[in-house]
């Protein structure tokens, strides 16, 4: 805006001196001279004296659309006591109605233009900077509707959009007519069950669904919609460890199920469902199935034929794709039949109809080619980050890890500290972003319905928190949650009652707590 300023002035002081001038062109020089004179008092207001201050956070600059990764300062307690971020075990003199003020009184107060170290990845992703720069022609010079086909900026808009679903369907190895772009993995779902079930229920044959308890909101939320219409729904247990029982599945296939819908990759735990396994189930019992794949598609390997996968479900936003973008994988062979809930021009083979957004669909499939080409690596370097976390994680006293410990993704990283609420714990790391379970359900105080339905008490699962880590996650930004996290539950810790019965070796179950 600095920049603009002399030149718009300029121009201003050109168009003044011409004699020809209306008086409604002399309103509009007024107007460019008033723009001109008020932008670099903008430029100046935005410059903050504390950027230049050394802080734990990232600090974000202004049109800059590199993906910073050196965001995290290592841990000192001088420097800590320094920029009030240590918390120290003593108590202060002023009277606190609660102990957790002190802890909020310390915690880092985030200043304007300085961002916390990112650990919140299955809530969302970075766009990738190859990712931007694939959409920004589709903003400005190539802006045709795809559906267009009388004229070139229809067809050249329409060829970035097949490319792109060759990209999504490569991943995953399909075809790429059975991909049908939505707006997200939300939609893609609420659409496979919704849409299956209706087609099918309406000969009264298929009124069966099975799922399970630990699916994502909006998977329980349509099962719960065709229940009102009459549908019949098996909500499927699942065990201590977050798996699906295969044999307990299998018993629960009716001959009029039409769909069977797990979960791939679980949002909050990271549990890795045996795909392959349930895939092969429902083929021989001719049912359909259904996976939601937001967490999974772009971080672990996935092949809709090997795993006789029917419907999938994808997210562009979980692997650093633009936000608002998504899909739906509809088997052909054996063709799925589903009502859509979107009528309209009949775009998408008539099941979703709208206009696509060409410059959202473009950065999907960039973001599909790239994690196809950079799935490897990044999954040995992922891996390596997790392996770092979790097992500084897990030295510390009274810990544990949520869900399977062999099967499950890497980036995914949730474990409970006995004895902390997890909603003090991420106060207190205010430094950090982190979260307690789903991004959807993140403002509810009830614990995580995911955690209890592993058969985690109340206690455990408020003491849970998930680390997300990702393709830009560093090192030093891992050392740095580590000895943060270690030191804040220490100090949290030390406040609690309870804490103080099991160092002195107290069985708190032995306790009889007296209501008053």
């Amino acid at each position: 805006m600095a920049n603009l300023a002399p030149k718009v002035l300029r121009q201003a002081s050109r168009l003044a001196t011409k004699s020809a001038l209306s008086a409604g062109s002399r309103r509009s020089v007024q107007t460019l001279s008033r723009v001109a004179t008020a932008a670099p008092v903008v430029t100046v207001a935005s410059a903050s004296p504390a950027s230049s201050a050394r802080s734990y956070v990232t600090e974000t600059k202004r049109d800059n659309a590199q993906v910073q990764t050196d965001t995290a300062i290592r841990l000192d307690k001088a420097g800590l006591e320094k920029s009030g971020l240590a918390v120290s075990g003593h108590q202060s003199s002023e009277g606190h109605v609660s102990p957790i003020a002190d802890v909020l009184k310390q915690a880092t107060v985030m200043d304007e233009g300085q961002r916390p170290i990112y650990l919140d990845m299955q809530a969302t992703t970075p766009v990738d900077p190859r990712v931007l720069d694939a959409m920004m022609p589709f903003f400005t010079g190539v802006y045709g509707n795809p559906h267009s086909r009388t004229h070139a900026y229809g067809w050249e808009s329409e060829k970035a959009v097949e490319q792109a679903r060759e990209h999504i369907a490569t991943l995953i190895g399909a075809d790429p007519k059975e991909i049908i772009f939505t707006s997200g993995a939300t939609e893609s779902n609420n659409m496979s069950i919704k849409g299956v079930a209706r087609f099918f229920g309406r000969s009264g044959k298929k009124k069966h669904i099975i799922t399970s308890q630990t699916e994502h909101k909006c998977v329980l939320d349509s099962c719960r919609h065709l229940q009102d219409e009459g549908f019949d729904v098996t909500y499927l247990p699942v065990q201590h460890n977050g798996l699906i029982d295969l044999k307990a599945l299998e018993a629960a296939i009716r001959p009029d199920t039409a769909l069977v819908s797990i979960m791939a990759v679980n949002n909050e735990i990271g549990v890795i469902q045996p795909l392959e396994q349930i895939g092969k189930l429902c083929r021989e019992r001719k049912v359909f199935f259904h996976t939601d794949a937001a967490q999974a598609v772009g971080k672990i390997p996935m092949d809709v034929n090997a795993m006789n996968i029917d419907l999938m479900s994808i997210s562009s936003h979980k692997i650093y794709g633009p936000k608002g973008i998504g899909a739906c994988y509809v088997r052909r062979r054996p063709r799925v039949r589903l009502d859509p809930i979107i009528s309209g021009g009949g775009q998408e083979r008539g099941l979703r109809s709208g206009t696509l957004a060409p410059p959202l669909v473009v950065g999907f499939g960039e973001a599909c080619r790239i994690a196809k080409e950079e799935l490897a690596y990044d999954s040995r370097r992922i891996k390596h980050l997790s392996d770092r976390l979790l097992n500084g994680l897990l030295a510390m006293e009274h810990t544990e890890q949520n869900g399977d410990s062999e099967h499950f993704y890497p980036g995914c990283v949730n474990v409970s500290f006995a004895y902390v609420e997890g909603e003090s714990l991420l106060m207190a790391l205010k430094d950090i972003a982190l979260s307690s379970g789903s991004a959807c359900t993140s403002a509810s105080l009830e614990p995580s319905y995911v955690l209890r339905a592993l058969g985690n008490s109340d206690e455990s699962a408020h003491s849970s928190i998930r680390f997300g880590i990702g393709r830009f996650t560093t090192e030093e930004e891992i050392d740095y949650v580590l000895k943060a996290v270690t030191a804040r539950v220490g100090f949290l810790r030390e406040l609690s009652p309870l804490w103080e019965l099991v160092q002195e070796g107290v069985d708190l179950n032995t306790i009889e707590w007296s209501q008053h």
